[in-house]
């Protein structure tokens, strides 16, 4: 505890800044991961290991417990992008996809009992099939995978010198969201009252999606994805004072069937110009980031009524962005060319609004780092691309922004 009030009070000297992350499985941490890099990297005076704040939700909580362990956005990506790091710290997503025997064996042992219960009442009782079967429900496992790998491996890496999976020891707040299975409530824990509980098993707890994993058990208490309350949980962090906000979120809804300006995809996404076409897998992916994105926007707008003081700079995909939408993050080739396309693409969004953002953050002293952003020959994991690409794009970026700067001032831009 006194490392933490040693740090808060060097950081309350300046702005106080926090980040929020939300979830997304292993999709949404590698998108983060990349933005985050970008991040770092244009806004050399400040730290993202040294924030006044963390909050993570889901795949972003394993996040933002690596960045307040002092794990940087770009040792990060060794860890969890690059299939051939040598990274001690390697995180590979097959740890998401244990299957859950012990859940299976749990469940499969009482299926005797249920089964004679069924067949009582369907022979015996008269009832009709379907609720004869009814008894049988219990027998289902609550999750196909299990969390306890991807704990025990957060645990190791938490654990090495110079990090910590308690919450009270670390330099900084870190607060990791879960949702209580049999209340509905969200729990903070890191935050004052849950804060005994080791981060690697809040971060399991966190992303513990109901009907992928059971639910992870904490003092005899039952908790699944953080996610199910709000996706963000940013007032975390904006009701203890944060100046400036950064919130990163994965999951958009599609926008397809339009014309689009270009897009840093490396050619590998196809066109979609209906989604039903997809089949179910697609429907019910555009179904649930619409669900997850809409509560964002909802979030966003009672953020901005209930702190108006606070800066927030929200960092998200584009909704056209085929790339993020089509990619199979199990794929170690697309997990490598996700992170670089949300590295490319946070760059790009930056350099495209940078006078708007960089006037945002001159009010906390920080500006960006403009020969970095303008850099054609910078990349996280993949090769550069072409120098005329490059060209193309940057001189779009200059439009947006000039754009940007003639809205804010009441002039309509002119169509280009």
């Amino acid at each position: 505890m006194a490392r933490r009030r040693a740090a808060v009070s060097r950081r309350t000297r300046g702005p106080r800044v926090g980040l929020a992350l939300a979830g997304g499985g292993p999709l949404g941490a590698v998108y983060e991961i990349g933005a985050l890099a970008a991040l770092q990297e244009a806004l050399p005076g400040l730290h993202f290991n040294a924030l006044d704040g963390y909050v993570g939700v889901s795949a972003g909580a394993i996040v933002a417990a690596g960045l307040a362990n002092g794990i940087t956005p770009r040792q990060l990506a060794s860890a969890f992008v690059e299939p051939d790091s040598d990274s001690p710290d390697r995180i590979e997503p097959q740890l998401f996809f244990q299957p859950a025997w012990s859940e299976f064996t749990q469940r499969l042992a009482k299926l005797p009992l249920h089964a004679a219960q069924a067949a009582w009442r369907y022979a015996v009782q008269r009832r009709s099939a379907m609720a004869s079967l009814e008894a049988l429900g219990q027998v289902l496992p609550a999750g196909l995978f299990s969390s306890d790998a991807l704990e025990q491996r957060l645990r190791e890496i938490l654990s090495r010198p110079g990090r910590s999976n308690d919450f009270r020891a670390l330099a900084t707040r870190l607060v990791i969201v879960a949702t209580e299975l049999d209340s509905g409530r969200a729990v903070p824990f890191g935050a004052n009252g849950h804060d005994a509980v080791p981060i690697s098993v809040a971060a399991a707890a966190s992303a513990a999606l109901p009907g992928l994993f059971p639910p992870v058990m904490i003092d005899g208490r039952a908790f699944v994805d953080g996610a199910l309350k709000k996706t963000l949980h940013a007032s975390v962090l904006l009701d203890q004072g944060v100046d400036l906000l950064f919130c990163l979120n994965a999951l958009v809804p599609f926008e397809a069937g339009k014309r689009h300006k270009p897009q840093i995809n490396h050619g590998h996404a196809p066109p979609i110009p209906q989604l039903v076409e997809g089949g179910l897998p697609v429907v019910m992916s555009q179904a649930f980031r619409s669900l997850i994105h809409s509560r964002l926007e909802l979030g966003m707008k009672g953020y901005e009524s209930s702190h108006p003081g606070v800066d927030i700079v929200l960092l998200e995909p584009e909704q056209h962005d085929r790339e993020m939408f089509l990619a199979n993050i199990f794929s170690v080739s697309q997990r490598v060319r996700v992170a670089e396309h949300a590295y490319q693409s946070t760059r790009r969004r930056l350099r495209s609004q940078r006078s708007h953002i960089a006037e945002r953050l001159s009010r906390h002293g920080l500006q960006l780092d403009h020969a970095a952003l303008d850099d054609p020959h910078r990349v996280l994991v993949a090769p550069p691309v072409r120098r005329a690409q490059d060209t193309v794009r940057r001189l779009e970026d200059a439009l947006n922004d000039l754009e940007q700067i003639l809205l804010r001032r009441g002039v309509a831009a002119q169509p280009r």
